[in-house]
């Protein structure tokens, strides 16, 4: 599994690759949004987790792009993972084109139920994801 971390704080890309890693995924990073729509235009996710706060663009204009784009690719799974605690957030960000929202700090179970719950849903088949 190739999963994309778009987030400006590599100690939180570091806590959750190290996370990735028990699972035996591969994790990309990308520590600003403008990056990680490059290493999409470039690269095959499987799964993409976005902070919402960082410099420049934020994360809900980037699933924004994400899920205006005329390939497949707008199909991506998009999980954000953030620290923000807005009541209306996890509204705003499904509404955006979010698939699940996470709450730092992130759980590997919660991280882990997340993915697996996504893909489950995109998929035709029963796999065993993690």
């Amino acid at each position: 599994m190739n999963i994309l971390f778009v987030e400006d704080d590599a100690m939180n890309r570091r806590v959750v690759r190290d996370m990735l890693d028990v699972a035996g995924a591969t994790m990309a990073e990308a520590d600003r949004a403008e990056e990680g729509l490059r290493r999409i235009d470039e690269e095959d996710f499987d799964v993409v987790l976005v902070d919402l706060r960082m410099p420049g663009m934020d994360g809900l204009e980037a699933i924004g792009r994400i899920r205006a784009r005329d390939d497949a690719k707008r199909d991506l799974p998009l999980i954000v993972v953030t620290a923000d605690t807005a009541l209306d957030l996890r509204e705003r960000c499904i509404a955006a084109g979010a698939d699940e929202v996470l709450f730092k700090p992130v759980a590997m179970e919660a991280l882990f139920d997340a993915i697996g719950r996504i893909l489950a849903s995109k998929s035709d088949e029963d796999a065993i994801l993690f």
